[in-house]
């Protein structure tokens, strides 16, 4: 096992503590890669002649004079660059990108800002440019520590590289994650857990831990149709997962939401703005949003495609296509939803006054007495350990 010092965390700015709220971040989608890896369904794209970064950049900057027309006055409390691959974009993009997110809203000393990145070498060496534009939390899409599942799951990067830029990361930023997707084909037991020992040696204070799943429209899932790729059953699965919970805790780093796991403190901000059904203003391509004015909450979609995104923003403004306005019940599914996947649980007041109602008495005992639910005092409802694994059932049969 290759380990790595430990890292002083004591140096550089402090990030502001979590004051438990829901928050307001900003979430900016850079939609471009350097390859399409065959599980991936999210809004990314492959372009073989270098992007107009200017341009882009210009059009990110439009459309968040438009975002904050709709959102009003607020006090950023997350920055999170997504993708795709932002680590593609220059430095100069992403201090261009900061600097409008600071003319837009209040955005304090101290916050939270995030910035997705795969582990090349190539891209690794922009870290530093990375930091000096206000980036103080990285997240390295690393996925596997074996080489042979590196290429399975289509990743350009081989576990040098992934080391490599860890160590960079850990060098450069106050903060950084990594991902890694286990319940993969054939995948027992006993080599997760080594290879989640390993990842732990290298963490710093954050790690995401994804169970394989195949999505409609992906390599993966025609492979999978047609018998080509068998992945774990739902037993094999639970084991997993539980033992990933096991060695997570024992390690101090425990799960703090389905498949993210930290020290105390050490929660990515930005996502628990999600999950505590905050509001954030979402950003380029795909890029979904959901902004508060007085009582309505909307949610807000973007066109996908970049060119059109790109084409729309330039003509309107904004590449918005669908702007709803939900309703309270809609708001509440949505609040139990995200926040039944927290170990911390769902506000229960915040609950009631979006859904006008308690939860169904009979369905609340009936989770309760199987063991998927519990309270915590009279304010907050969670899923235990055996209610993450059905979390789908439970949180449909608590809206209902």
């Amino acid at each position: 096992m290759d380990t790595l010092e430990q890292p002083n965390l004591t140096r550089d700015a402090v990030l502001l503590p979590d004051t438990g709220e829901p928050g307001f971040g900003v979430y900016v989608h850079w939609p471009f890669c350097a390859a399409k890896c065959p599980y991936c369904d999210f809004n990314s794209h492959v372009r073989h002649q270098p992007v107009d970064q200017e341009r882009f950049t210009a059009a990110f900057l439009k459309e968040m004079a438009s975002m904050r027309q709709l959102s009003g006055p607020k006090t950023v409390t997350s920055v999170f660059l997504g993708g795709g691959t932002p680590s593609l974009m220059n430095p100069s993009t992403v201090s261009a990108i900061l600097d409008g997110v600071a003319k837009h809203w209040h955005m304090p000393d101290g916050i939270e800002i995030t910035m997705e990145a795969n582990p090349s070498s190539v891209e690794a060496e922009r870290f530093r440019g990375y930091r000096a534009a206000g980036v103080n939390r990285v997240s390295l899409g690393v996925q596997a520590l074996n080489d042979r599942d590196l290429k399975f799951l289509g990743r350009l990067h081989d576990v040098a590289d992934a080391l490599k830029a860890i160590r960079l990361a850990r060098d450069i930023f106050p903060r950084m994650s990594f991902d890694l997707i286990y319940a993969r084909p054939n995948q027992t037991v006993g080599e997760w857990e080594r290879e989640l020992r390993e990842a732990i040696s290298y963490a710093v204070d954050h790690l995401s831990l994804y169970q394989l799943t195949i999505e409609e429209g992906t390599p993966f899932f025609g492979l999978h149709k047609a018998g080509k790729l068998i992945v774990p059953d739902d037993d094999q699965s639970a084991l997993l997962y539980e033992a990933t919970q096991e060695i997570t805790a024992s390690a101090g780093m425990p799960a703090y939401e389905v498949s993210n796991h930290a020290r105390p403190g050490a929660e990515s901000r930005h996502n628990l703005t999600y999950w505590r059904y905050g509001d954030y203003a979402g950003i380029g391509p795909g890029a979904h949003g959901r902004l508060t004015r007085g009582s309505a909450k909307i949610a807000t979609a973007t066109e996908r495609k970049p060119e059109t995104w790109l084409d729309l923003v330039e003509r309107d403004g904004h590449g918005v296509l669908d702007q709803e306005q939900l309703g309270y019940d809609e708001q509440a599914d949505e609040l139990l939803l995200m926040g039944l996947r927290l170990t911390e649980g769902v506000d229960l007041a915040r609950w009631q006054q979006l859904s006008g109602r308690d939860p169904d008495p009979k369905r609340e005992e009936f989770l309760l007495e199987h063991g998927f639910i519990e309270r915590i005092g009279n304010s907050r409802l969670r899923c235990t350990p055996s209610g993450m694994l059905v979390l789908d059932s439970v949180v449909a049969d608590l809206a209902c």
